[in-house]
C-alpha cells in the first residue's frame, strides 16, 4: 500500500497465520526497511518490494522495533546484504539474556540477527531522511517508536494499534511504562499511525480519537 510517494505500508492481513506490518521509507538518496517480520513469510515482503520496483539489496537500513520473533525473525535475510541492522541496546540485552533458552528449545543462532550499530532516544540520520527516535517501553523493554516529522508518519511497533494496545505479559514487559510511552506518543503530531499490526489510521483527527479511545478503554486494564 503506497500512502505517500515516499512511504509504504506492507500490511498483514492474514486472519489465521501472525506476523507484523512491515513499512518502507524511500528516499532519493536511502531506503529503510522498518520490521521485516517473520522468516517463514517474508515472501510477502520480498513480493511488495518487487511491485515497487526494489530487491533486499536495495536496502540501506533495516530497523526493528523491537526484538520479538514476529518482528526480528527475517532481518537473518539481510546478513549477505548491503544493508546494516539497527535495534535498541535495552532490547538486545534482554536478547541476549534468554540467548540460552532460545538456543536450547529453538536452536537460534543469536549471530544472525546481532545489530550492526544500536538505536538511541533522538535524531537518526540516514543520508537525506532524518526520523527521530523514541525509546517507548512496555511492551518490551527495548521497544522504541519512529517519528518521520517529513510525512508526519509514527511507526509505534506493538506500542499502540488502531483501537489497541501491545500485551505486557511478555518478558520485559511493564503497563506502567506502556501507558507513559502511549501518552508520550499521543503529544505528537502525527498524520499517520502505523503500527506493527492491524489498520493504518490515516488523519490527524483520526489519530488523535485513536490514542483517546485507547486509554480510556483500556488503560484501567494494563
Amino acid at each position: 500500500m503506497e500512502l505517500t510517494s515516499s512511504l509504504h505500508a506492507f500490511l498483514w492481513t492474514s486472519p489465521t497465520a501472525n506476523n507484523c506490518n512491515t513499512y518502507l521509507i524511500r528516499s532519493p538518496e536511502k531506503t529503510i526497511l522498518i520490521d521485516p517480520g517473520h522468516a517463514a513469510y517474508f515472501g510477502h515482503v520480498r513480493d511488495e518490494l518487487d511491485r515497487i520496483g526494489l530487491t533486499v539489496d536495495d536496502i540501506d537500513l533495516v530497523i526493528c522495533t523491537h526484538a520479538h520473533p514476529d518482528h526480528i525473525e527475517a532481518v537473518q535475510f539481510f546478513n549477505d546484504a548491503p544493508a546494516r541492522f539497527a535495534l535498541h541496546a535495552a532490547e538486545w540485552a534482554l536478547v541476549e539474556k534468554m540467548a540460552p533458552m532460545l538456543k536450547a528449545s529453538m536452536d537460534i543462532d543469536l549471530e544472525m540477527f546481532r545489530p550492526d550499530f544500536f538505536l538511541e532516544e533522538g535524531e537518526l540520520t540516514v543520508g537525506d531522511i532524518s526520523l527521530e527516535v523514541f525509546h517507548t517501553p512496555g511492551h518490551s523493554p527495548g521497544g522504541i517508536t519512529l517519528f518521520w516529522s517529513a510525512e508526519k508518519a509514527l511507526i509505534t511497533g506493538d506500542l499502540i494499534f488502531k483501537g489497541g494496545l501491545g500485551r505486557t505479559d511478555l518478558p520485559g514487559g511493564d503497563g506502567r511504562q506502556l501507558k507513559e510511552s502511549i501518552r508520550r506518543m499521543g503529544a505528537l503530531d502525527s498524520h499517520w499511525l502505523l503500527s506493527g499490526h492491524g489498520e493504518v489510521v490515516a488523519g490527524a483527527e483520526a489519530v488523535k480519537a485513536n490514542f483517546k479511545q485507547v486509554e480510556q478503554m483500556w488503560f484501567g486494564y494494563v
